[in-house]
Formats: C-alpha cells, structure tokens, sequence
C-alpha cells in the first residue's frame, strides 16, 4: 500500500490543564554513561510524589535491567532480568531521586556505563496510572495490600527482595484471570498451575487492594508491589480532566506479516510492552524515543524486560499511528495465529499546549554533519544547504517515520534512505549529515495546537480515506506527500491552507505553479476538517 506522510501546522491556542499530563507522570530518557555522577532531568517529580524508575544499557552485554523506586530507597536495585535479592550500595548507579529527574554515581556497570547509551523508563505514582507499594510478610497465609492506584488494575508485578530465589510474578487484567501468572524474568507462558493460589490468592485486585498468599507472605520477608492501571474513558488526564493515558490490554495474533491486528487505544502510544499469553516469549519493550515508528518492515529496536541482551536493532513490533498501533510483524513472537498477547500501553505526550515558541520550534547552522541541540525531544526537520544544489537538499525527516528516511520538498522522488543521515534517538535534539559545509536547519517538536505528523497507508484508489490527527485544532495548513511513489501526480507535494481561494484548492510544495482546483487531494467542501481528523481522496492522496 501507499504510504503517505502529512505534516500539520496551526496557530497555537491556551488551554487550562484541569488533569495531570501524560509527561509530568512517565518519561523515556536516552543518555550516555559516564562512569561519573551525572543529573537526569526528564521532568517527573520523584522525590516529593515517588515512583519507580527502569533503567537498561542499550549497548553491552549482559547488563542487567536495574530497577529502583521510592519505597525501597534510592541506591537499592532490583533486576527484572533474574531472580536475585536487593543490591543495596552507595555505589550503584541512581544514588538519589529529585524533583526533576534523579542522578546517576559512578558505577558503570550499574546504569552509568562510559561510551554506551542507556534508556531509563520513569513512572511517577499518580492515581490511575501507576502506584507501588511495600510490606513485610507476617506468614499468616490469605490476606490484602492497600494500594492507592484509584481505578482498575491492569497489570500487577510482585517481587520478594529480601531473599533471592523467587521469580517476578505476573497478573494482568487480560492473561485469564487472578488465577493465571506469569514471570517478568522468564519467558514462560501464563498458566494456572495449583500452587497459584498462593501468589495472588485467585482473586482479583480491585481498585484499593490486591491479595496475597503464602509465596507472597512468608513471614519476615520484604516484598514490593508495581501497579499499572488500566484507563477505560475513565482516565483523568489532560487539559479537560478526560483522558486516558494508559492501557493493559490483549489481542489474539492473525501471523500476518504485513496486515497484523488493529490495537485501537483511543489514543497515540509512545511506549508498550508485550508479552505472549500461550507461548515461550520474551516481554518486548519499545518505545518512540528508541525507534518504535510507523514504518515497515522491520525499523524497530527492542529490548526485553526477562534478558540482560542489549536492545536488537531492525526487528519489529508494528506500526504507531494516531489512535494506536498496528502488529506487522509474523513471528509467533508477537503475532502467532489465534495466539493471545498482552500489552501495556502509554500515550504520547505532550498534552499540553507550549507556553513558548522555544520550546517546539529552532533553527540552526551548522558547518558539518551531527549532533544538533535543541533543548526539546525533535520530531520533524528540514535540512537545506545554503550554498550548493545537492541532491540532498531540502530533505525532510521525521521521528515517527524513521532513522535516515528522508524527502526532498523541491522533489516528488519517494522516500529514500540514506544510512547515518537522519538519527532521532536524543531528548534534546537529532542528528543530521546530509553533506557539505553551510547548512541551515529547522526543527519542530510535536505539540498540542501547534504542530503533528502523521503517517499512514492508503486503502485503495476510490472514495475517501479518513484520517485521525493528535493536533488538538483544526489545521490551517497541511503538506501531503506520498512516500511510495514518484510518479505524477501521485508524487507531488499536495499543500492545503486555509486562505486559499477554493475550499477543495491546493499548490504544490516542490512546484512554482499557482492555485489548483482541478483534482484536490481533499475533500474539506463535504466533509470538513475537524481537530481531530482530515479526509482526502483516495485516488490522488491514498493511492495503494
């Protein structure tokens, strides 16, 4: 099928925030290791609200995933990989929590290593989206653990971290019942084996307790509890108080390479986790900041929460777009046939509408190929050079459609790749080399009632195609392009604004041509743009 990108830009409006945002309560963090105390600042408030934070080296291996949270203390790490007891040092990596973030010690082995890059997961304790909680066993067998997570339970993990030995177990809300487990560092499948029982006592958590037995009560030992909620238009999110920003979930595998199950979420995921229900898997981890796109195949980079492995490069999980997500993949893994997996799910953010035009927007020249720094995660560039026709000017990139994908705004070429061009996986900026020595480069960051992309594939060449969008107002400019085709007029660059004299008119990007109405790409006479979604005709726009 056709693959399309659009690019949207409308002024910006205020908006007051009755809810939490999704970024003031989860947080993908990319740095380096230094071997040297370093400050992460990703903006969650940990030591005045606690949560939990789920640190991996992406590069060497074997290196453990290290988890530390607020209720065992700063320095005291657990490994979601092994069955181990509490590592408790001053030396370990996270030596305390802030309100910004956290910092990081000396020890490289343990999250901080020199010359690799590492990925930290943050999750803030904020009703209905995620809590823990703490006890000591007093050996009296069936009995509940208060809890503060507000809503319901989508996925519950307990660890024993006195004594080492006991696996991570595993309920969620979707794997069959309290009566089934799993373990986070195993790849065993869920199963309701007769000693159950004794882990979540076969009955389900509710929205302020869960229930423990005697694998999770022995007396004297000390036990931590993570719980994830599940949002059913329940969530309290966002600027009206409404949204959902977390899902646990499932859907049953259809071993298509190429047309895998639909997981509409009701919202855009930025990281998941899924784990097969039947089968022998890993639990994946992907996430935006690390690759997880909209393109296919194989784009993706994943880590897994049972192995100390570092992350796999070109593997996949499936395709993001604006509601959810899509499994492309056709191994057993993720998607074997009329096999059940489960998945937690976090929402996109930004929620909410940028203060500053400094937060989203910068341009920079630069006199060679790398790193550049903005100051906000970077989703979108153009890259020009200033003195020269190369044929790689003009070329526009995107997070969400890629490392090294590119397009050329003066061009109706499709997308290309070039390897080392385009590189996306920083919190403060993106890397770019397209060659030469005076470049000039502008970049935008996603935002609420600013600016988004959107990638999607087209669905045949008659009627209308309706696409979703997370812009939060409606457009006032749009650039299409396809990013398969290079033939007329399906390779044009298609540019809707709405002070154009027609309604259903357009120019074109890479053209010098006036306003054309002769064959719109839109449709906005019949069915009008909204803030939520946009149509086009199939036949020019959603060509497959």
């Amino acid at each position: 099928m056709a693959k399309l990108a659009k690019f949207l830009q409308a002024a910006a409006g205020s908006a007051g925030g009755a809810g939490l945002n999704v970024e003031e309560v989860f947080s993908t963090y990319l740095y380096d290791g230094t071997n040297a105390t370093q400050t992460i600042t990703n903006g969650i408030d940990l030591s005045g609200e606690g949560g939990l934070v789920w640190i991996k080296n992406r590069d060497y291996s074997p290196s453990n995933h290290l988890l530390f949270d607020t209720e065992r203390g700063a320095a005291k790490v657990l490994y979601s990989n092994a069955t181990d007891a509490e590592a408790s040092t001053t030396t370990y990596a996270l030596q305390s929590f802030t309100s910004t973030g956290f910092t990081l010690g000396p020890n490289g082995y343990q999250g901080n290593r020199a010359s690799t890059s590492h990925a930290s997961w943050t999750f803030r304790k904020a009703p209905k989206f995620f809590t823990c909680v703490t006890w000591t066993g007093d050996g009296t067998g069936a009995k509940t653990i208060s809890h503060d997570l507000g809503t319901t339970v989508g996925c519950l993990i307990i660890k024993k971290y006195s004594t080492a030995g006991q696996d991570w177990f595993v309920y969620h809300r979707s794997a069959g019942g309290a009566d089934y487990v799993a373990y986070l560092n195993s790849t065993d499948a869920f199963s309701n084996p007769a000693y159950n029982v004794n882990v979540f006592n076969n009955t389900a958590p509710t929205d302020s307790v869960f229930s423990i037995n005697s694998y999770t009560n022995t007396s004297g030992e000390n036990y931590v509890a993570y719980l994830f909620a599940h949002n059913d238009g329940d969530g309290d999110f966002g600027p009206d108080g409404d949204a959902d920003i977390i899902k646990c979930g499932s859907y049953t595998g259809n071993a298509s390479n190429s047309a895998g199950p639909i997981i509409d979420l009701g919202f855009e995921p930025q990281w998941v986790m899924i784990k097969s229900v039947d089968s022998a898997y890993d639990w994946f981890m992907a996430d935006t900041m690390r690759g997880w796109t909209a393109t296919h195949p194989k784009d993706d980079n994943l880590l897994r929460a049972n192995s100390s492995s570092a992350e796999t490069a070109n593997t996949e999980i499936g395709l993001v777009n604006s509601t959810g997500f899509q499994i492309m993949g056709g191994g057993a893994e993720i998607n074997g046939s009329g096999q059940t997996y489960i998945y937690i799910a976090i929402r996109r953010g930004p929620m909410a509408v940028p203060e500053s035009a400094t937060d989203v927007f910068d341009a920079a020249i630069t006199t060679s190929g790398g790193k550049i720094t903005t100051g906000f995660v970077t989703d979108m560039s153009i890259s020009n050079l200033r003195s020269s026709n190369a044929s790689y000017n003009s070329s526009v990139a995107s997070r969400l459609t890629g490392n090294d994908k590119r397009l050329l705004t003066s061009s109706t070429a499709a997308e290309a790749s070039s390897s080392g061009m385009f590189l996306w996986d920083y919190n403060d900026g993106m890397y770019n080399d397209i060659g030469g020595s005076n470049q000039i480069n502008w970049m935008w960051k996603r935002a609420p009632n600013y600016f988004d992309v959107v990638a999607w594939e087209g669905s045949g060449t008659s009627g209308y195609e309706y696409v979703d969008h997370n812009l939060g107002a409606t457009p006032e400019m749009i650039w299409f392009k396809n990013r398969d085709s290079s033939a007329t007029p399906r390779g044009n660059w298609y540019v809707y604004h709405k002070d154009l004299a027609n309604s259903n008119g357009y120019v074109y990007l890479n053209s010098t041509s006036a306003e054309a109405t002769d064959y719109p790409g839109w449709a906005t006479g019949s069915f009008p743009f909204s803030d939520t979604r946009f149509v086009v005709q199939k036949s020019r726009l959603s060509y497959s």
